[in-house]
């Protein structure tokens, strides 16, 4: 792209610019927080974004649906506080910092760079777009405080992380358990299975098919199981199968469906055992012979040969003796695979939960870090799904298989698979120790705090969050990482534990002054033990950095700490920090609105509500708006790497910033749906909408009368039913509103600018060039209220339509405050029956008038050329005459009259020219053709010319119409005649007759 056309601003946007220090200078925003507040508060949570990147058009979405819902209510007559925040902790920010300090692996932070140091580059880097940010939110017209702002990181919003978890730990809502999670290996850290949705990618990977050869049982002889069940089987083999190799070593049980129907087939002089039903598929152009059925139960208790020995000879370890047999599990099926499930318990849950019941050994032979541990001798020290190349490691398992004649089958297996959310290295199931929020304890609570929020779309509620609740499990926050709130929890060898909910608790019990509570501060701060007076330390955990914003609503404010953040409802002194702190709601709890992504039903939305559950049995916020996410215009997501999308500043810069608000906000992507952004489709917005009201506003200009602010009721047709749909606009704007449905209040916006410009306009400018006060007046009116309805969806433009209404060539001002942000929302009045009526018929006009253009198209008949009838048959009935002139005049014909004759919906044109009609349409024509030339001439309505003409066919009509002609090309003489010197000079094309024109300035 040219340079200079890629940094091209256009006066749109410079307009803009223009506003934005208006509202600085003259603090528009703080006079609209000051500004009096009838409604009562209207409470907003603002879900903040990350400082450590640019904005993208996700961001633009969410903050613009964050910018129309408080500028509307504020205009209604709310008190909107509009907060700023930044999210600081967790993996998002640690991921980058390990890159500018190049560190390779978790134990590098401790052992090379220190906890310390990374923390406070963290801290560092944390805020390293900030300035960008504060520049380009509010050039999108966003109004929010980005002063008083709040930080995750501050030590006011972690201390209320504190209380939110000692608050739950009194409630009995927190433990420690060991579970199979997701982890990531490169972050080495535990994540909660709504992280582990975030991120899920089309892979391909390995899958095998292993032979599990049966043998006598290992351990001793005192088992329940029959005899037939303990004897050796030489050269028969159980067939199992895995999409991940790499957990083989870990096997302990083979799992199969008590009731499933298993056959034992002979092939190549082996036997091989696997459900009925999958035999064709498994042995697909194979020859084998079935030997014996059996059901699943009577493969229980059978014993099997390991794949591998690194455990299996190991004497000491936990149950071996149960080890490396079958087992009957109900969650078998024969769905695909073999129908016989190869159990590995420390990397799945069912495996876990299997192991259990039965007290299987556990085996555990990867680290947290991913790598394959010391006793893996042939393979230690490996990582097991390399982030390089995923298949590394189980290619190196099945060659050993293989080698060992224990390999069955393998085959490519294209699956979707977690990744991290955030440095993007493949996910494992892995059973480890984590501490736990009990959700399932209070699900049937959340699912019905759920019911009370309207979500927009509706079919969130029931659907994918609904659904999402449904199947909700215990949440996982800690993470073994070290930037972010720490787990407030001191505990002692002893085994006492002492969770900590405050700051002035924590400097009480330690004897310390605490001004930190990040990890690499506090853990160098012990408490005495209780029980054994010991030193207690903190467990090195940090929290989830979900947890943090799921306590947004607590933790922004420093509530409970902070008398201000406290409701009215409680008369406690909860700002007292030496003082036993009860529980009463916030202040603005629950929020009346929240907007965000999609994936927020498993991220904030979800966390916020399972917190204010757990803590006040309410939901967090009573209406949520959920968007989509933007893509390229090929519909792929939008890479930065590959610069498949146009910068959004650029846009802004060439389209303006209403331009693209009205875009993005008329889209599907404000109701959940995905927008392929489209620099065509954003540009046809500016010139089908925008620019055509910039059209109207410069035409009432050109007319405006300083009394127009004295608006009357007017008596002309045009003027009442443009005032009709303006009352019909704000019902709609306001109904949608009041639903939190942005694209159904956006839309007709767009509709009812295009019927100003297209419909009212053009069949009012006769009455405009004749000064028709009524008209000006009515336009007047119209542009003032319309700029107060866009206000919350283009502010800047509202702003600038307000200011010319208010502040033009008026010799009053029609509005009295100095912004448009600063009035009233429009009253909504109902429709009265004359004004239904007017709609209806003025629409019935319309579908004539469309009709009847479709056969003028068809016959090749132009709109300047006048015909003489028409006759129309809409709804069975006549309209009124008034209307039928509105036809008469846009279709240009000299008689229109309702007939039965004429099919119900249809337009009977009559097509045949008279000489009378031809020389008519030939003045029209000519009266285009001049006032082509004016403007090409750069002559305004203000300026008069003279007309000089020769024509050899139509000199005679042309003097005949003289007055005709001089009213409609704005000149005072038409004269046939030559001149040497004129403004402009052009021969043009009359219907196949010559005339050539020359204006002259007076």
């Amino acid at each position: 792209m040219n340079e200079n056309l890629k940094n091209k601003k256009s006066d749109l946007f410079k307009k803009e610019q223009e506003i934005l220090k208006f509202w600085k200078d003259n603090q528009i925003f703080e006079k609209s927080l000051k500004k009096d507040s009838p409604q009562g508060e209207y409470s907003f949570y603002d879900g903040p974004p990350f400082a450590t990147g640019l904005p993208h058009y996700g961001h633009i979405v969410a903050s613009l649906l964050k910018d129309v819902f408080p500028r509307y209510k504020t205009m209604q007559g709310y008190s909107v506080r509009r907060k700023w925040g930044w999210d600081c902790h967790g993996l998002p920010v640690e991921s980058l910092v390990e890159k500018d300090l190049k560190i390779k692996s978790k134990d590098e932070i401790e052992d090379r760079v220190g906890v310390d140091k990374f923390n406070e580059s963290c801290q560092t880097y944390v805020m390293k777009y900030a300035d960008e940010w504060q520049k380009f939110i509010p050039m999108i017209g966003r109004w929010v405080d980005m002063e008083d702002d709040y930080k995750t990181m501050d030590p006011e919003y972690m201390e209320s992380i504190w209380w939110v978890f000692k608050s739950l730990w009194e409630k009995g809502l927190i433990y420690e358990g060991y579970k199979s999670m997701h982890i990531c290996p490169h972050c080495e850290t535990t994540l909660s299975n709504f992280e582990v949705g975030l991120e899920y990618k089309d892979i391909k990977d390995l899958s095998i098919t292993a032979k599990f050869e049966l043998i006598n049982p290992v351990g001793n002889n005192d088992s329940k199981e029959s005899n037939s069940n303990r004897t050796s089987e030489p050269k028969t083999f159980v067939l199992a199968w895995t999409t991940t190799p790499w957990t083989l070593p870990g096997n302990v049980a083979l799992a199969v469906g008590k009731s499933i129907d298993y056959v034992k087939v002979e092939l190549d002089g082996k036997k091989y055992i696997l459900a009925k039903e999958l035999v064709e598929t498994v042995l697909a152009d194979k020859k084998y012979t079935i030997v014996e059925e059996l059901k699943g139960k009577d493969l229980v208790g059978k014993a099997y040969q390991p794949l591998f020995d690194y455990y299996s000879s190991n004497k000491e370890l936990e149950n071996i003796e149960n080890g490396w047999k079958i087992y009957a599990a109900d969650f078998v099926t024969i769905e695909d695979g073999t129908g016989i499930v190869y159990i590995a318990p420390a990397f799945g849950e069912d495996d876990m939960n299997l192991a259990k019941e039965n007290k299987l050994p556990f085996v555990q032979h990867v680290f947290l870090n991913g790598k394959f541990t010391e006793e893996m001798q042939d393979f230690a020290g490996m990582e097991v799904k390399p982030k390089e190349d995923i298949n590394k490691t189980d290619i190196e398992i099945i060659k050993y298989l293989a080698a060992k004649d224990l390999l069955f089958a393998k085959e490519k297996y294209e699956h979707s698979y977690p990744h991290c959310w955030r440095c993007d290295a493949p996910l494992l199931n892995y059973a480890t120790k984590s501490w736990f929020v009990k959700v399932t304890d209070i699900k049937d609570k959340i699912i019905a705090n759920n019911k009370k929020v309207n979500w927009v779309p509706a079919s969130f509620k029931e659907g994918r969050m609904g659904k999402w609740l449904e199947g909700a499990r215990d949440w996982s926050i800690s993470r073994q990482r070290y930037w972010g709130s720490v787990l407030p929890i001191w505990k002692c060898d002893c085994g006492e534990i002492k969770v900590i909910g405050s700051i002035a608790e924590l400097e009480k019990l330690s004897g310390k002054k605490v001004e930190d509570l990040h990890k690499h501060t506090v853990d160098k701060i012990t408490i005495k033990c209780e029980k054994c007076d010991n030193e207690m330390k903190r467990i090195p955990d940090v929290l989830d950095c979900w947890f943090e914003s799921g306590a947004m609503p607590y933790a922004s404010v420093h509530y409970p700490f902070d008398p201000s953040s406290l409701s009215s409802q409680s008369s406690d002194n909860h700002g007292a920090r030496n003082k036993k702190l009860k529980v009463s709601l916030p202040k603005n709890f629950p929020a009346n609105f929240i907007a965000e992504g999609q994936d927020q039903t498993r991220g904030w939305f979800y966390t916020l509500l399972v917190l204010s559950t757990a803590l006040f049995d309410k939901p967090a916020f009573l209406n949520v708006v959920v968007n989509g996410m933007a893509l390229a215009e090929d519909g792929k997501k939008m890479s930065k790497r590959l610069r498949n999308y146009p910068d959004p500043t650029e846009m802004i810069h060439k389209f303006s910033a209403d331009t693209l608000r009205y875009y993005l906000l008329s889209s599907p992507i404000v109701k959940a749906g995905d927008l392929c952004f489209s620099e065509k489709d954003l540009s046809s917005i500016y010139y089908r909408y925008i620019s055509t009201l910039m059209n109207v506003v410069s035409f009432y200009k050109m007319y405006a009368k300083e009394d127009d602010v004295n608006f009357v009721e007017p008596e002309h047709l045009l003027d009442k039913w443009i005032l009709a749909k303006l009352k019909e606009l704000k019902k709609n704007i306001t109904d949608n509103l009041n639903k939190y449905e942005v694209k159904k209040s956006v839309d007709p916006i767009g509709e009812f600018i295009l019927e100003l410009s297209t419909w009212y306009l053009r069949r009012s400018r006769d009455r405009f060039k004749s000064h028709d006060e009524s008209g000006t007046k009515t336009l007047h009116y119209v542009i003032l209220e319309f700029s107060k309805l866009i206000a919350p969806f283009m502010p800047f433009l509202a702003e600038d339509l307000y200011k010319e209404m208010t502040h033009s060539a008026s010799s009053g001002q029609a509005g009295k405050e100095e912004s448009v942000h600063l009035v009233t929302w429009p009253e909504i009045e109902k429709l009265t029956k004359e004004e239904l009526s007017l709609l209806e018929d003025m629409e019935t006009a319309r579908k004539v008038v469309e009709k009847s253009h479709n056969l003028r198209d068809q016959a090749g008949m132009k709109v300047r050329q006048p015909l003489d009838s028409i006759n129309y048959n809409f709804n069975k009935k006549s309209l009124n005459i008034k209307f039928e002139q509105v036809i008469a005049e846009e279709v240009n014909v000299k008689t229109v009259e309702f007939s039965k004759k004429v099919a119900d919906q249809e337009v009977d044109l009559d097509i045949k020219l008279t000489p009378e009609l031809k020389n008519e349409g030939n003045l029209r024509e000519l009266v285009r053709q001049i006032n082509s030339l004016r403007k090409k001439a750069n002559l305004t309505i203000n300026d008069r010319v003279k007309v000089y003409f020769q024509s050899k066919d139509l000199a005679d009509l042309i003097l005949e119409n003289k007055e005709f002609l001089q009213k409609n090309v704005l000149a005072d003489d038409i004269i046939n005649d030559q001149v040497d010197k004129s403004l402009i000079t052009k021969e043009v094309e009359i219907n196949k007759f010559k005339v050539k024109i020359s204006l002259v300035s007076i």
